[in-house]
């Protein structure tokens, strides 16, 4: 750079402070950046201002409010982040700041990645689906927590349960929620869980954290564990926006440890209300059945039976007799029908009759010697001898001509 600079010039103050905000902001426009946040300060408006430092150095940085709209967890002193954006110099001060658009948990990238893929294995395997998911019972007797003894989610659930109602068991499951150690733990207290049926619903979780202290309950283990459980299982980890795979395996997701309580122990004023009101509303039911029957069998006396018995056999024996009438005037019908055809049978019979037709004065001839009828004249010859049947009598004839 002092090649491109004039030798032995005097700069003022404000002069080079501009050559300098003009090379870094030519060259920084993008850059991320690795530290520790520390002052972490909001302000009123919405902007976000802090430190961002390792064990040598430490640079200013400021976050506006339109930025701070894509941030997907809770920044705080102490935490190793990575932000991106550009680098700006403020020449009244004559300093330079870190102008964020961009923050994520440091290695938070990699552990996203991560968790997605085993996600996506999962869910392959139908550990997420819904029908494999099983309904909490309504009136549980005990409530089983699989957390840390000490920490402030078994004392929320156990605040809330209680004020819920007091008649339900709560059995602690002492789990450790946070390292290597814990999906192991996990993992055991639900076997345990279910090997000995110790309750009627399980709520595992713990309360909020970063990612990677959440991470326990992304194990694959730990989410196999919840799936294969047949007590129902409530997963409750962490805060509203924190999120782990057993969340999709549970047969219920709680936003936080007291939602699960909550989610799991029905209000016993509300159960006793019910009751109640289904105890009224049965015997109302019954009492109004009762009086329906007593109304019912007041009115069966034995004038009244008869008078019943005389009203249901009457229109039937009126049947009997219209359908008796009915069928014998069928019958009388039919057999004058019957008598009527066989006289027409008879009449056309008798007409057709040969004695009938030979009285009326026709005969029958015949040829003696070969007994043919003889219908046409030409079926004789001079001198044949024929018969004549005619009704009564047979006359024997000689052929002495033919026309």
């Amino acid at each position: 750079m002092q090649s491109l600079l004039p030798q032995n010039q005097v700069f003022s103050v404000t002069q080079i402070t501009e050559i300098l905000k003009e090379i870094l902001e030519q060259t920084f426009r993008s850059i991320t950046i690795e530290g520790e946040i520390s002052n972490w300060r909001p302000s009123a408006a919405g902007h976000i201002y802090f430190t961002l430092k390792d064990n040598s150095s430490q640079i200013k940085a400021v976050m506006f409010r339109g930025s701070t709209y894509n941030l997907g967890f809770r920044p705080k002193d102490g935490d190793k982040v990575r932000c991106t954006g550009s680098i700006s110099v403020y020449g009244p001060q004559g300093s330079y700041q870190l102008i964020v658009t961009k923050m994520e948990q440091a290695g938070v990238g990699n552990i996203l990645q991560m968790l997605e893929e085993r996600k996506r294995k999962l869910a392959d395997e139908g550990l997420f689906d819904e029908n494999r998911k099983k309904p909490l019972p309504l009136f549980p007797k005990t409530i089983g927590v699989v957390t840390s003894p000490t920490g402030a989610a078994i004392r929320d659930i156990l605040n809330v349960t209680k004020r819920r109602n007091k008649t339900i068991n709560v059995t602690v499951l002492p789990a450790i929620v946070q390292g290597e150690e814990a999906a192991p733990s996990i993992v055991k207290m639900i076997n345990i869980a279910n090997f000995y049926n110790l309750c009627d619903v399980l709520i595992v979780g713990r309360g909020g954290g970063s990612l990677e202290d959440l991470l326990p309950f992304s194990e694959e283990s730990v989410v196999r564990a919840v799936s294969e459980s047949h007590i129902p299982v409530i997963s409750a980890v962490g805060h509203e926006i924190d999120w782990a795979l057993c969340d999709y395996a549970a047969d219920k997701r709680a936003a936080t440890p007291s939602a699960a309580a909550e989610l799991a122990v029905p209000v016993f004023s509300d159960i006793q209300f019910k009751l109640q009101d289904y105890k009224k509303t049965y015997y109302e039911a019954i009492h109004s059945k009762v009086n329906q029957k007593r109304l019912l069998i007041k009115s069966f006396n034995p004038e009244s039976l008869e008078l019943r018995f005389r009203a249901i056999q009457q229109p039937l024996l009126n049947r009997y007799g219209q359908a008796k009438d009915n069928l014998v005037k069928n019958i009388e019908d039919k057999i004058k029908d019957l008598r009527q055809n066989i006289e027409n049978c008879k009449t056309v019979l008798e007409n057709s009759s040969p004695e009938t037709i030979f009285k009326r004065g026709y005969s029958m001839v015949q040829s003696k010697s070969t007994g043919q009828i003889i219908r046409n004249a030409t079926d004789l010859s001079i001198d044949d001898e024929i018969e004549i049947h005619p009704a009564c009598g047979i006359i024997t004839a000689k052929v002495l001509e033919t026309k």
